[in-house]
């Protein structure tokens, strides 16, 4: 049954999230991303077999550790406009949309009584190129064209929507407004440049500030996807804005982001000083509760980070 509100933080438990399927899927496992969408991948039995392969070894490691799963998948592309660049109809996209989640129930049924809490997401992507400005796009079109994908993640019945990778306030909004009329819960994570903010050229804070007024502050969470440590820690100056930001999911590697999606090969950084430089974030902002990768990152990633996160709390 679907949450009409996202489990506020409780102190003593963690939730984690996936990595960089993509690039693992491409570079480590090679298997072609058309338009860089995964759900095409479940259509067939040996990417379908890779891919469940990289979601087990992610539950091997939350259930190590005794922390809480917040499963996301493969519906980042899973818009209209991209859809339809595959080639899916509306009705094809849907069921895509909906056999997405369903995947990844059915691999996280084999870690009941293992993980404590298994919560799902849906995966909402700029209408764009996530790296471009986006600037043409106003709030009542973004919420116009998103609500089609939301409309389906209600019905897939998952525990939150997460728009990722946005560097344009204006499509923020109308992703939040959308989910908050369709009555789900939504996250916004924003994306840093070197320059330390968005890549339309507008600050962490102002951009969180922007979505939360124009919307009463419906979003559940703001987070920060596709960048490294040294791109987002200036940003964070200790504001109480920052309380906002309750999820970080880092790229592995010290890159510029396009340049790191067009290397032919998986660049995996330093593990080790990844899950160091996270646990340093979590020791300044406690209330961050929710860690995760991005490109470049997979289990190994995710489990450096989560050895650094404090001991769960047994409820």
């Amino acid at each position: 049954m679907t949450h009409t509100t996202f489990p506020a933080p409780r102190p003593g438990r963690y939730f984690l999230t996936e990595g960089g399927i993509e690039t693992e899927i491409m570079y480590k496992w090679g298997f072609d991303l058309p338009e860089f969408a995964m759900y095409p991948l479940l259509e067939k039995r040996d990417s379908a077999e890779a891919i469940r392969g990289m979601y087990r070894r992610y539950l091997d490691v939350v259930a190590r550790h005794g922390h809480c799963a917040l499963i996301g998948g493969f519906d980042y592309r899973a818009s209209p406009d991209w859809g339809a660049k595959l080639g899916y109809s509306p009705a094809a996209l849907a069921e895509a949309n909906l056999r997405s989640i369903q995947f990844l129930r059915d691999v996280a049924a084999d870690y009941a009584g293992q993980i404590p809490r298994a919560l799902f997401s849906g995966y909402v992507g700029p209408r764009g190129d996530a790296y471009s400005l986006n600037r043409g796009t106003t709030i009542s079109e973004a919420e116009e064209y998103h609500s089609v994908q939301l409309e389906t993640l209600k019905k897939a019945e998952v525990d939150l929507a997460w728009a990722v990778t946005f560097n344009n306030p204006a499509e923020a909004i109308g992703v939040v407004r959308a989910a908050r009329r369709i009555g789900l819960p939504v996250a916004v994570s924003f994306s840093l440049d070197s320059s330390h903010r968005l890549s339309s050229g507008i600050a962490l804070a102002e951009a969180i500030a922007m979505v939360d007024a124009a919307t009463d502050g419906y979003p559940a969470f703001f987070s920060l996807n596709c960048s490294h440590p040294f791109e987002f820690e200036p940003a964070l100056d200790g504001g109480g804005w920052t309380r906002r930001i309750r999820s970080i999911r880092p790229n592995a590697a010290k890159m510029d982001k396009i340049a790191l999606c067009k290397l032919g090969h998986l660049e995996e950084g330093d593990p080790e000083e990844l899950g160091r430089l996270m646990a340093d974030v979590g020791r300044r902002y406690p209330h961050m509760d929710i860690w995760g990768g991005c490109c470049g990152t997979g289990h190994v990633h995710l489990e450096e980070i989560a050895r650094h996160l404090p001991q769960p709390v047994p409820t």
